[in-house]
């Protein structure tokens, strides 16, 4: 997987580049908790759930599904909150963003060196799956082997193929974005 560090830098990086410098503190508070979600599953190691188990790390918390259905009432709940009403018409757009910061994990975790790959498609399949190109160092799970020169040579991993290609994205959306309003 790669760490929770970058699991969030992009979630909140797509959150500012969806809705721009005005989105709301819990918009990208949402979009980062969620994104971070799935890998609560680790804590199946200390229960004794095998890592290739459907509920085992990278299995039914990293799918799909999971994102869509936890997305759901998150997504509900801020819409109601930020825009009253209007907002009730617009919650499906938040939940698909919501639904696509989760998702982001899975799909992250599918570009790492390293794992039993990603359940995806869980519960229609059991089946795990892995990018054909997998850049991204996995991170290795807990605080004291994160802080290692393992963890060093992940976020270098991540800072070259996660964090830099974010920030030159971010770059140009906010030059654009700045050119489209001086041009009205």
């Amino acid at each position: 997987m790669p760490s929770l560090i970058s699991h969030a830098i992009v979630a909140a990086g797509a959150t500012r580049l969806v809705f721009g410098a005005g989105a709301p503190r819990a918009v990208y508070a949402a979009a980062v908790a969620l994104s971070c979600l799935p890998d609560a599953d680790v804590i199946g190691f200390r229960l004794g759930v095998p890592y290739a188990a459907p509920w085992g790390h990278r299995g039914a918390s990293h799918s799909l599904v999971m994102a869509a259905i936890v997305s759901l009432p998150v997504a509900a709940a801020l819409a109601r909150r930020h825009r009253g009403a209007a907002g009730a018409r617009r919650w499906p757009a938040l939940w698909g963003f919501l639904f696509a910061a989760m998702a982001s994990h899975g799909i992250l975790d599918a570009f790492t060196s390293g794992g039993h790959g990603i359940a995806l498609l869980w519960p229609s399949s059991a089946e795990r799956f892995f990018a054909p190109w997998r850049p991204i160092a996995v991170s290795p799970i807990g605080l004291s082997r994160f802080l290692s020169a393992r963890g060093v040579h992940v976020l270098a991993s991540e800072a070259t193929v996660v964090w830099a290609p974010l920030a030159v994205t971010l770059a140009f959306a906010e030059r654009f974005r700045s050119r489209r309003s001086r041009d009205r």
